[in-house]
């Protein structure tokens, strides 16, 4: 079974707690480095669950559940970086900073 089980409703909710967390004090602070560095957790997450999905000797079961974390790990990697782009475009308009083109612009154009 992986450490950091996030098939659990409850290692949900956690997960799900500290990402709006911090995406609100990332928001009131205007500093993307924040989202960042939860970012980089997500994408440590991702990995530790990636390397005892190939290396460890799961069950059947602890197969099923180490694919299900990296599936979730994969939904928060994908919001936080949505987030980090939201927050760092705040960011420069606040601090008035010269960007070459909008982060989100991409993301917007093809929904």
């Amino acid at each position: 079974m992986p450490m950091i089980n996030l098939t659990q409703p409850f290692s949900i909710l956690i997960a799900l707690l500290l990402f709006v967390l911090m995406l609100w004090f990332a928001y009131q602070s205007k500093k993307s480095v924040l989202m960042g560095i939860l970012l980089f957790i997500f994408i440590a997450s991702l990995v530790l669950h990636t390397l005892e999905f190939s290396i460890g000797k799961l069950t059947t079961e602890g197969m099923s559940v180490a694919i299900r974390s990296v599936i979730f790990d994969l939904i928060f990697i994908f919001l936080s970086f949505i987030s980090y782009l939201w927050i760092d475009d705040i960011e420069a308009k606040v601090k008035k900073k010269k960007v070459i083109n909008n982060s989100l612009d991409w993301f917007w154009s093809k929904i």
